[in-house]
C-alpha cells in the first residue's frame, strides 16, 4: 500500500503537475496565513543583539528624568501647573508626557535604520519576499515587532512612574484608569514610528535623513509639544506644533486617564482619532511602499 503526501500524490508513483502544483500550495498556506507573525518573530530576535540596551534604557530613561526633574526642575517649580483650571504638582503633570515620549523614542529608532537594513544593507526583506509571505505581511511583521519592544519599554516605564509616586505623592495618580496610559503610549508612538517607516521605505541612499528626523522633527516635537508645560504657554505662532504632534495628542490623553486632567470630550475624541489616522493612514502608504520596493 502506498503513502500519501500533502499535494495528493503517493510514493512510488511519479506526481503529475498537478500534484505537484497542490503540494506546493499546501506548504505555502500556513507561511501565507502566520506570514506576520513570522516577520515579528524575526524582528524580534534580531533585537537580542542589543537586548540589555533595550532593557537598561527601559529602566534608566524613567530613573534619570523623573529623579532628575524631582531634585532639580522641580525644586525649583514651587508653584502647581494650572491646566484646564486643576492644579497639579509639576512632576505629576510631567509623567505622562514622559511616557509617551519613551514609546515615541523606541519608534523613532525601531522604524529607521532597521527598515533602511532590511532593504539595502541586509535585504532580508528581499528574502522574506521570496518566500510565500507578501510585502504587506512583511510590514506588518516590522509593525509588531517595534510594537513588541515599545512595550516592555513602556510597562517597565509605567511601573517605575507608579512605584515613584507611591513613594513621593500617594494621591497623584488614578489606579482605575491610570493602566490605560500604557495602551495611549503605544498607539502614540504608533502613530509617530508607522508614516516614519514609510518615510523609511522610500529611501534609497542614507544620507543623513534620519539624523535631520531626530533634529528637525523629534526633537521640536519633544519640546514644543506641551511636555514640561501646558501648550498654552508658548507663543501663538509655536502651539501649531503641539497642535499637529501625535507627542501632545498621546500626552493629553494620558493626563486625562493617569490624573483625571479637566478635558472636553470632543477633544479626547479628536486626540484617539488623530493618533489612529496616524497610524491606519500611515500602514496603508507603508506597505504599498513595501510592495513597489520589493517588486524592483
Amino acid at each position: 500500500m502506498s503513502d500519501a503526501v500533502p499535494g495528493g500524490a503517493t510514493v512510488g508513483t511519479e506526481p503529475t503537475l498537478d500534484e505537484l502544483r497542490a503540494e506546493a500550495m499546501e506548504w505555502g498556506r500556513k507561511p501565507r496565513g502566520l506570514g506576520s507573525l513570522y516577520v515579528t518573530e524575526h524582528m524580534v530576535r534580531a533585537m537580542r543583539a542589543y537586548g540589555w540596551t533595550i532593557i537598561i534604557g527601559a529602566l534608566g530613561q524613567p530613573v534619570l528624568y523623573l529623579l532628575g526633574l524631582a531634585v532639580g526642575l522641580a525644586a525649583l517649580i514651587d508653584a502647581p501647573i494650572d491646566v484646564g483650571g486643576e492644579q497639579v504638582p509639576y512632576l505629576v503633570f510631567v509623567a505622562p508626557a514622559l511616557l509617551m515620549t519613551s514609546a515615541i523614542a523606541v519608534a523613532s529608532e525601531e522604524f529607521t535604520y532597521p527598515v533602511m537594513s532590511g532593504f539595502k544593507w541586509r535585504r532580508y526583506f528581499y528574502g522574506f519576499n521570496a518566500s510565500p509571505l507578501s510585502s504587506g505581511q512583511i510590514a506588518n511583521g516590522v509593525v509588531a515587532g517595534a510594537g513588541a519592544r515599545m512595550a516592555v519599554t513602556v510597562v517597565l516605564y509605567f511601573a517605575f512612574i507608579l512605584l515613584f509616586f507611591s513613594w513621593l505623592q500617594p494621591d497623584a495618580t488614578r489606579p482605575a484608569t491610570a493602566w490605560i496610559a500604557v495602551f495611549i503610549a503605544l498607539l502614540g508612538g504608533l502613530a509617530f514610528g508607522i508614516p516614519l517607516m514609510a518615510y523609511a521605505a522610500s529611501i534609497e541612499d542614507d544620507k543623513g535623513q534620519f539624523a535631520l528626523v531626530q533634529r528637525f522633527i523629534f526633537m521640536p516635537m519633544f519640546l514644543f509639544s506641551g511636555t514640561f508645560y501646558p501648550l498654552s504657554a508658548l507663543p501663538d505662532w509655536l502651539e501649531w506644533i503641539g497642535w499637529i504632534s501625535p507627542l501632545w495628542h498621546a500626552s493629553e490623553l494620558g493626563r486625562v486617564v493617569m490624573y483625571g486632567q479637566p478635558t472636553p470630550p470632543i477633544m479626547i475624541v479628536v486626540s484617539t482619532v488623530y493618533l489612529l489616522v496616524l497610524s491606519v493612514g500611515g500602514l496603508i502608504v507603508a506597505r504599498r511602499l513595501f510592495e513597489r520596493r520589493l517588486a524592483k
